[in-house]
């Protein structure tokens, strides 16, 4: 086995830590004042199975902070591992939706395609969680597809096979 490195208080070491427990990558969505937004993240997790409960959490500095914690529904989508480019996009902007979708959930929320899950979720509830909020969701439905998932870890995006 690997000696472990002892802890230390620096912040780039937390981080490094933090970087090597493999995640899925998901997008967020939920409508803002002007349209609607998207955010990637690798912070989603479940909750409860009774009642359906998941949550994510966005960072205080994003530009779209505000609109995902006045969201009154978001839809978080599990993203497959060709989905890299879909990934990036919102990591960077999240009101270019051009070219993604053509359909909604029934709050109306872009359903991204090609996903392999799709959680649509009432907002919950809402607590500090330091430089992020986390949101927590009730689930309404889920939808599943099919594919390998895209994943991060260690700073980098892959699949099962390959890392980018």
């Amino acid at each position: 086995m690997p000696e472990i490195t002892p802890y230390t208080s620096d912040p780039r070491d937390f981080r490094t830590a933090l970087g090597r427990y493999a995640t899925g990558v998901t997008v967020v969505t939920a409508l803002g004042e002007r349209g609607p937004v998207g955010m990637t993240a690798n912070s989603f997790t479940s909750v409860s199975l009774d009642p359906p409960l998941v949550l994510w959490c966005p960072a205080r500095t994003s530009a779209r902070f505000d609109a995902f914690v006045r969201a009154r529904y978001f839809a978080i989508h599990v993203l497959a591992a060709d989905q890299l480019a879909l990934c990036r996009r919102f990591a960077g902007s999240g009101e270019d939706f051009s070219g993604l979708f053509n359909t909604t959930t029934p709050e109306g929320l872009p359903a991204l395609p090609g996903c392999l899950a799709r959680f649509d979720c009432a907002a919950h509830a809402d607590h500090d969680g330091g430089d992020h909020a986390i949101l927590v969701g009730r689930v309404l439905r889920a939808s599943l597809g099919e594919g390998e998932p895209l994943l991060f870890w260690h700073g980098r995006y892959g699949d099962f096979l390959h890392h980018g």
